[in-house]
């Protein structure tokens, strides 16, 4: 028998197939991690260590304010502050363990959290459950992209009910609280955790542990103070909160300059006005981030607190107005027949710089609180209400009598009633007679003003008959006035200004007589300070200004740095006429303060500062806070004033504007009581400041070194 062949075994071939196989894979593995690392090794080095440069800008306190003898107006009070900073790749845990921590060593007030704070924190606080709060038909459909995972979190948020969210113990609540102020800041950017209130001890305990606290840190911040309380405030405009940050109207516009969301701006007035000069220039700090860590703080620049302003406010001479102010509108109030009064206004201005001294204002109003009727600062109301003014614009009539030749120096009319076709008489309070422009001013004659606005608009007076007036009348008139800064813009440096309101009216002739003597258009008290100005200083009109100087910031606590920018007069128009006209209108107004039948002959006669005025008394209707009351306009009395002192060399101007004083016949005269005591104040305020001066030259002298 044939020996069988030994068959061969398949294993070892198969073995050795495997073998090959594993052996190519491995090569084909390290040929590609050789060209990772020898072809783009480099490359994926630099990622790993790719670094990113961002800048923080720090807030730097901003710019304070003084009035002209540089006393303190407004000023920062610094504040101990715990600040934190979102960097890119922080997670949510990783800030409430942050929160969790600064909790332990700060306290935190919670009345700011709202109940979708409450819902948002129960949903991280409590995942699990959060989850079960939705159905796996409802998760579905995010997964078959029916919907979005917004919807289940909104879904999450119906279902959270009260007693969920009433867990929370008041330690919690606190986390919440600075999880919350975490959450609300924006990459990069210090945002405000804590900045009032914060005690000696938490300042210490936070500082002591910054390295347990990433992104939190401590400073120093700063608060607005106003160290004359409520004078001036509507005027000196307010600062936003850390918490406001940016108007959201506006937020293009300061994103654009610079600014962070989160950063405090002027909301209004001075602080808005100049708000470019407050702001001051930030610290910048570049932050080296590696791998959405920070590895290092590079200085960039040093900050530099905002610039300072000198304002032209003399704060003591504005809180005695303010309290005159006060004190005759509750005089006044005090008598029957004034039920409508409800504010009064002061403007005093140096009639040859336009530098404001004073802007006062008072309001009735009534306490949120308690319902209570108080007095409330209203200096606004001198730029941003208008009002008809009577007779203290005659003045501007005359003088437009002058330049456009319908009257002379000199020139004689006669006041007695005037008959217009289908209307009422016009006429003065008495027929006067025969009056020269003078005297027509002395005696605030209003047929005189009549017959020169009749012959301005180019008509013809005979009793019972149309005047014939020409097209433009108005126009011709009102432009004028505007020269005197009657019905335009004063241009002051602040905000909102009104121009008044000029009547829609021009094809009735009784129309342009109530013009020309203050009772169709209406101006605000600033107009009627720049009006005064204007004649005073001889016929310019200058531009009002609030600041007088912007100083640089100092080193020394104390003391103001240097200046930076004067303001200097801004003349807007010149009148442009002959000097007799000017002085024409200048006498007859002294002759109103300082002769026996001027119309302010008795607040002023006696007075050794020699005053030059032009009283007011305008018929107008009530369009105040309650004119919802009436169904039809209530007709009501506004009383004026303007003037300047001394009547030869003009250093001070002042208007005062007491609108809705009583309806019916005569009650009052506190526009005379409040100018008589303004202008006294003025004086007796210089004439205190010289005796100081005086006073401590003598004390130097007697001292010398």
């Amino acid at each position: 028998m044939k020996k069988e062949k030994k068959k061969k075994n398949p294993i070892p071939f198969r073995l050795n197939f495997m073998f090959f196989f594993i052996f190519i894979l491995f090569s084909a593995l390290v040929i590609r991690l050789g060209i990772v690392q020898i072809v783009y090794g480099d490359n994926y080095l630099r990622e790993v260590d790719r670094t990113e440069n961002d800048v923080v800008n720090s807030p730097v306190p901003r710019g304070k304010m003084y009035d002209r003898y540089l006393n303190p107006v407004v000023d920062n009070d610094p504040l101990n502050a715990i600040t934190y900073t979102k960097y890119p790749n922080t997670k949510t845990a990783e800030m409430l363990e942050t929160a969790e921590i600064l909790a332990t060593l700060i306290k935190k007030d919670t009345k700011k959290i709202t109940e979708r704070d409450r819902k948002d924190f129960w949903i991280l606080k409590n995942p699990k459950k959060a989850e079960a709060l939705i159905t796996k038909a409802e998760r579905k459909k995010v997964e078959e992209n029916k919907w979005k995972e917004k919807k289940l979190y909104e879904l999450q948020l119906e279902r959270i009910t009260e007693e969920n969210i009433k867990e929370f113990t008041k330690d919690e609540l606190e986390v919440l609280a600075i999880f919350r102020e975490f959450n609300s800041g924006y990459a990069l950017t210090p945002s405000i955790v804590k900045n009032k209130g914060v005690t000696k001890k938490e300042f210490a305990r936070v500082s002591e542990h910054l390295s347990d606290l990433p992104g939190v840190d401590v400073t120093t911040d700063w608060d607005r103070t106003y160290k004359y309380d409520e004078t001036l405030r509507s005027v000196l405009g307010k600062v936003s909160s850390s918490e406001e940050g940016l108007p959201s109207e506006n937020l293009d516009y300061y994103l654009a300059r610079d600014y962070t969301r989160n950063d405090r701006v002027g909301k209004s007035y001075i602080e808005k006005q100049y708000e470019d000069v407050l702001r001051g220039k930030k610290a910048k700090v570049e932050n080296i981030l590696s791998k959405g860590e920070v590895v290092d703080t590079i200085p960039v620049t040093d900050g530099e607190s905002g610039k300072d302003l000198v304002l032209t406010i003399d704060m003591e001479l504005q809180q005695i107005v303010d309290e005159i102010i006060e004190t005759e509108l509750r005089r006044t109030k005090a008598k029957g027949n004034t039920y409508l009064l409800d504010r009064a206004f002061v403007v005093l201005m140096d009639p040859n710089t336009g530098e404001v001294l004073a802007m006062s204002g008072k309001q009735y109003g009534h306490n949120a609180k308690t319902g209570a009727t108080e007095i409330n600062d209203f200096a606004l109301g001198t730029i941003t209400t208008s009002y008809t003014m009577g007779s203290s614009v005659k003045g501007a009539t005359v003088y437009t009598g002058f330049q456009t030749g319908v009257i002379s120096p000199g020139t004689t009319l006669y006041d007695q009633p005037l008959y217009l076709a289908g209307a009422k008489p016009k006429k003065s309070y008495s027929n006067l007679g025969y009056l020269s422009d003078v005297t027509a001013l002395k005696k605030s004659s209003n047929v005189y003003m009549f017959l020169t606005a009749i012959k301005i608009g180019g008509g013809h007076y005979s009793p019972h008959q149309k005047l014939g007036l020409k097209s433009g009348s108005f126009t011709t008139l009102r432009n004028h006035y505007a020269q005197f800064g009657l019905g335009v813009r004063t241009g002051i440096d602040l905000p909102n200004e009104s121009a008044g309101f000029k009547g829609v009216d021009t094809s009735t002739d009784g129309l342009l007589l109530d013009l020309s003597i203050g009772q169709y258009d209406t101006y605000t008290p600033m107009q009627l300070a720049q009006y005064v100005s204007t004649i005073a200083n001889g016929g310019q009109r200058l531009e009002p200004h609030v600041v007088k100087e912007i100083r640089n910031p100092s080193d020394k606590h104390g003391e103001l740095g240097s200046v930076f920018q004067s303001v200097s007069p801004k003349v807007l128009n010149d009148l442009g006429g002959e000097e007799i006209w000017i002085q024409r209108v200048q006498e007859g107004f002294r002759q109103v303060a300082q002769e026996p039948g001027g119309t302010a002959y008795s607040a002023f006669a006696s007075k050794s500062y020699r005053p030059a005025a032009k009283t007011g008394t305008a018929q107008a209707f009530y369009d105040g806070p309650r004119r919802n009351e009436y169904s039809e306009p209530e007709p009501t009395i506004n009383l004026t004033l303007v003037g300047y002192a001394p009547h030869n060399k003009p250093e001070v101007a002042f208007s005062v504007v007491a609108p809705w004083v009583y309806q019916g016949s005569a009650a009052d005269d506190i526009n005379k009581r409040i100018g008589e005591r303004a202008m006294d104040a003025y004086f007796k305020l210089k004439e205190k400041r010289l005796k100081g001066d005086t006073e401590k030259d003598k004390a130097v002298d007697s001292n010398p070194e």
